[in-house]
């Protein structure tokens, strides 16, 4: 290689280097701190905390009641209460049938308060007093869906009615028996919300007896029997399940049967603990677990909307 030529090369290549050499600053790894972008940030987080501490201050949701424990100490039933999911389950044995109650907290958000209103609005029956008094009394109270109830908080005695006391029979009474009178003065008390229940009846190898039942007022009325002889079609998890029981014949409503059918089907899950003590219980709790779970809800957007 001559000496003109290896010139040239070298002026090349430091030509090349300065034409790939960056004009600006190296490309920083740290990261500034990041700015939230929203306006009403702050004040949806004071709003919210705001509404925690008054909820926090209204009721201690993370001790059950001593009224409810106590129909749990007395009862056979054990509790089956996942946080943070509706749905509630209690279960025992009763001979050789394993026997699971569930209901839902999702019952006292879907109950329209409205359309019991109406109902007084549109009888012509009452006068302007009467439906106003009516109306006062049927009231929902607790649960997040309350009017008035952010701002206020939730009262204590909410979502529970207690039946007279002479309208309970002492033979309701021994197993899981519940002081209503727990939960506040006699006559002090609201209309609840219709509770729906579902108590299956399982038999080893004989399929599972399914009933579908309401709680309110302290009844329990019973409005469906259905009978399955594959016990995974009772509670169908998955979409094949649910489209088989669907297609299986589920009997007639309960109130078309015989009244002394009616009656012995009523003395058979009265024997087996389904009773008016689980009626009264049963809205008590749901209106417990929704104010716990109103409080987490709280918690888990504000730290959202703060994080």
């Amino acid at each position: 290689m001559t000496l003109s030529t290896a010139r040239q090369s070298s002026l090349l290549q430091q030509s090349w280097k300065k034409a790939i050499r960056p004009r600006h600053a190296a490309f920083s790894t740290s990261q500034p701190a990041m700015q939230k972008e929203g306006e009403v940030d702050e004040e949806l987080s004071a709003k919210l905390g705001y509404e925690l501490r008054i909820e926090k201050e209204t009721r201690d949701s993370d001790t059950l009641p001593a009224n409810l424990q106590e129909y749990l100490d007395r009862s056979h039933f054990e509790l089956e209460d996942i946080p943070g999911q509706e749905e509630v389950a209690l279960t025992r044995k009763f001979g050789d049938e394993s026997i699971r109650v569930t209901f839902s907290i999702a019952d006292l958000n879907n109950y329209d308060q409205e359309e019991d209103d109406d109902q007084f609005d549109s009888d012509p029956a009452l006068t302007d007093e009467e439906a106003a008094e009516a109306a006062e009394t049927n009231v929902q109270s607790g649960g997040a869906n309350t009017k008035g109830a952010i701002n206020q908080g939730r009262t204590k005695g909410g979502n529970f009615a207690v039946a007279p006391e002479d309208s309970i029979a002492p033979s309701d009474r021994p197993e899981g028996s519940y002081d209503e009178s727990a939960s506040g003065e006699e006559g002090d008390q609201e209309p609840s919300f219709p509770a729906h229940v579902f108590v299956n009846v399982e038999k080893p190898g004989k399929g599972t007896l399914q009933l579908e039942m309401i709680a309110q007022d302290g009844d329990l009325t019973m409005e469906n029997i259905c009978y399955f002889q594959k016990p995974e079609l009772a509670d169908a998890k998955t979409a094949e399940l649910d489209w088989s029981r669907r297609n299986l014949y589920t009997g007639p409503p309960v109130g078309n049967l015989d009244e002394d059918l009616q009656v012995l089907l009523e003395r058979y899950v009265d024997e087996r603990g389904i009773n008016t003590a689980l009626a009264l219980w049963i809205p008590e709790y749901i209106d417990w677990k929704e104010q716990k779970e109103y409080l987490n809800w709280l918690s888990n957007v504000k730290s959202f909307v703060d994080a």
